[in-house]
């Protein structure tokens, strides 16, 4: 599996916790005027277009989704943990790519809705995938590629098709979104909000109560 990460755009100045919105709005006034329009209205309304877990919950300490070699695609065998409690809570368990983590969110309690042009529900979407770093920094997390945080729940957001695609596409938004993941968890991979975090990515100081489920 390939990964398109480059971007001639990033965040411009870093985030402005007192003041979101105008932050928000200094950070995307290059776009055309009704473009602007359009981000700031899918921004104003996040709480009907994204859904965060309830807890944040590792499923699954030793996986990731590096492929096996090139041009593959990795699929995965659940342990038998994961099985036993997936059964008790109803959850169906993908052994596609992503499957993995799309089971992580709904252990943790998220909610994930049916779209309306498709059958398939929300997307399950890595708020660190390796995109857009912050401010000073020249890298950011790539959760897929690392077992600490490819299932972790707190990195995990549900979004509703038009918010994914503005993830993809705008910095400001997924550092918005960030900063959501840092306010509701303390999690914190990047170190972009706290003084120090631990091996997990959350912010020491906020003592997050972190359940994992297989090792």
């Amino acid at each position: 599996m390939s990964y398109n990460l480059g971007s001639k755009n990033n965040i411009k100045a870093p985030l402005n916790r007192k003041n979101l919105l105008d932050w928000f709005k200094n950070e995307i006034s290059e776009l055309e005027p009704h473009l602007q329009d359009i981000v700031l209205k899918i921004f104003s309304d996040i709480e009907f277009l994204c859904n965060f877990s309830e807890k944040a919950l590792l499923l699954w300490t030793d996986c990731d989704r590096k492929p096996p070699s090139k041009g593959k695609q990795k699929y995965h065998s659940f342990p038998d943990i994961i099985k036993t409690q997936a059964k008790e809570k109803g959850i169906y368990l993908d052994a596609r790519p992503n499957g993995p983590a799309i089971a992580a969110f709904e252990f943790a309690d998220g909610e994930r809705p049916q779209r309306h042009g498709s059958n398939n529900k929300w997307h399950i979407h890595h708020l660190y995938s390796g995109k857009f770093p912050y401010i000073g920094k020249e890298e950011t997390l790539h959760a897929s590629k690392e077992c600490l945080h490819f299932t972790q729940a707190a990195g995990l957001v549900a979004l509703h098709p038009l918010a994914d695609a503005l993830a993809d596409e705008s910095p400001a938004f997924t550092w918005f979104l960030r900063y959501k993941a840092y306010e509701k968890f303390g999690y914190d991979p990047d170190q972009a909000f706290s003084e120090k975090i631990d091996k997990w990515g959350f912010d020491i100081s906020r003592k997050v109560e972190l359940k994992i489920i297989a090792k």
